[in-house]
């Protein structure tokens, strides 16, 4: 995942204006990495005023209404009564902060932080316009509430992770402010802000709702859209080094296939190999075809584009949705079930896989490059002096290590489901391990994809300085890749020298896996080729 550390350099941007229904991903990146300042619209101002007004007027009438003038969960059938409202509502959140284990990041929280005060901007839950602009000038000062990992059941939403952000609201719980943590309180205070005091309900809207599932989806999401692209970078660089061939991704062979991420991957791969010597150089060769590996990137890397399209469509709709309970409507109030978050859990399973497919066919690619008996005639390990020196052998394991890893964290988490509050809650989605797996999952690609880089990179670097020979018999001398691979070789190389003999590989390793999530090699590549898709 991105951190603040190694993120891409992105512009500054003006100011976003949030309203509840216009939200995109690549928004929540770009507050996630501190690049947007964050402000309600007018409209939104008048949506939270209106909803306030209806749970004011409730309040006043003394009517039984969930979480409102009643407990919580269980509790629903005791009344409150209105002089312990306020009590209520932050006894909702010391109660429901009971998350565990290491605390997510920055960029997490300060998304989880954008995507609440959304929600509630669309005007259907009943809380105070100040509740919502403390939200965004936490965002906008860089206080950062601790929020644990651990606890979300996906359903009534993310209680316990949506409870942590809320403390701090309250000047209760902990929080991040200019690098330190410290108490909440300080925190609010250091940043020259106040705390609020909750009023009926808020406790409740700030608790209820999917933001934890949807923060972390949604920056899965935008990476992992970039992680694709790096694969046909990537996957085209070892094909280069293994001399294969560009046949397979002639047109017309996908045209008759039409899935629209197969069609865009082979197109990548096309494009990635125009003007190549090195594919130039098949023109007359009788070798018949290449691995599957090679040749079959653009099925395998177009269907978890496929995926990555179908999550993408799901989380633009949740990341604007309304998920709170009961929800303020103009002539009532309404019990429903927006909080569940089965539509993300799935979709979170689902693009689990489709990435870890990417790995899988990263280290097969990864595995040819090192085996002398399948690389078309490179150094074993991709080192000149075997077995004084190892090169790359290790670097493999660690690919498959890597590999295996992502088979069990596949597992979808979606399937299970623990009744809790008494069975009272007796279905939940367990949609927030699906998002935490999602991401481990993609971290774990992205390094087997950088291990694969400077395997690629190494066998560029032998075939375009020495004589080579192809499969079938030809043989050219220093055959120049085209000119997307050798500006994504350059990248490499003004980073990690060539591997000459042994060295610590974890530091060049280290090195390309930054390189990949800065966004340096896929700048680099689109500034000489064009804008890949």
């Amino acid at each position: 995942m991105l951190t603040e550390i190694e993120q891409p350099v992105l512009r500054p941007a003006p100011a976003l204006v949030i309203d509840g229904n216009s939200l995109s991903l690549e928004d929540v990146e770009r507050v996630a990495l501190g690049q947007n300042t964050v402000k309600l619209s007018e409209n939104a101002l008048g949506q939270l005023e209106s909803s306030r007004r209806l749970v004011e007027k409730i309040v006043a009438s003394g009517d039984a209404i969930y979480g409102i003038t009643t407990g919580f969960g269980k509790f629903k059938d005791i009344h409150i009564k209105a002089e312990d409202c306020h009590k209520l509502q932050r006894n909702l959140l010391l109660s429901h902060a009971a998350g565990t284990g290491p605390a997510f990041d920055a960029p997490v929280v300060r998304s989880m932080l954008l995507l609440r005060a959304n929600a509630l901007a669309k005007g259907y839950s009943g809380i105070r316009t100040e509740v919502v602009q403390l939200l965004l000038d936490f965002l906008n000062k860089g206080v950062h509430p601790r929020v644990p990992e651990q606890g979300s059941l996906g359903a009534s939403g993310d209680l316990a992770p949506l409870a942590h952000l809320a403390l701090v609201l309250i000047g209760e719980g902990e929080a991040e402010f200019k690098g330190e943590m410290m108490p909440g309180l300080q925190a609010v205070h250091a940043a020259g802000l106040s705390p609020v005091t909750l009023e009926a309900k808020e406790g409740l809207a700030l608790t209820n709702g999917t933001q934890l599932m949807s923060a972390l989806g949604s920056l899965i999401i935008v990476e992992a859209d970039r992680l694709a692209k790096l694969a046909d970078i990537i996957g085209a660089m070892s094909l280069e080094a293994q001399l294969g061939s560009v046949r397979a991704f002639n047109e017309r062979i996908h045209e008759i296939r039409p899935h629209p991420g197969q069609i865009a991957s082979a197109r990548n791969l096309r494009r990635l190999l125009h003007d190549s010597e090195i594919m130039e150089s098949h023109t007359n060769c009788p070798m018949v075809q290449d691995a599957y590996s090679l040749r079959c990137m653009p099925q395998v890397h177009g269907a978890t584009r496929q995926a990555l399209r179908h999550a993408r469509e799901v989380f633009q709709i949740e990341i604007n949705a309304a998920t709170d309970n009961p929800l303020v409507f103009e002539e009532a109030i309404m019990y429903g079930g927006n909080f569940h978050g089965q539509p993300l859990a799935i979709v979170l399973d689902y693009m689990s896989i489709a990435i870890a497919e990417l790995a899988n066919i990263s280290e097969r690619r990864t595995e040819r490059l090192v085996n002398p008996a399948l690389s078309n005639g490179l150094p074993a390990f991709l080192t000149k002096y075997g077995g004084l020196n190892s090169g790359f052998m290790i670097a493999q394991y660690t690919a498959a290590s890597l590999v295996s890893e992502n088979k069990s964290l596949a597992h979808p988490a979606s399937v299970d489901s623990i009744p809790t509050s008494a069975n009272q809650e007796d279905h939940v989605s367990m949609g927030a391990i699906a998002a935490r797996k999602a991401r481990s999952i993609l971290s774990n690609t992205r390094r087997v994809l950088a291990i694969e880089l400077l395997c690629a990179a190494q066998g560029l670097d032998f075939r375009i300085g020495e004589v080579t020979k192809c499969s079938g018999g030809s043989i050219h001398k220093k055959l120049l890749p085209g000119p997307g691979i050798q500006a994504a070789l350059k990248v490499v190389r003004d980073h990690v020298s060539f591997l000459e003999e042994d060295r610590p590989l974890y530091l060049d390793m280290e090195k390309a896996d930054r390189i990949i999530l800065s966004g340096q090699l896929l700048g680099a590549v689109e500034a000489a080729i064009g804008e890949l898709e």
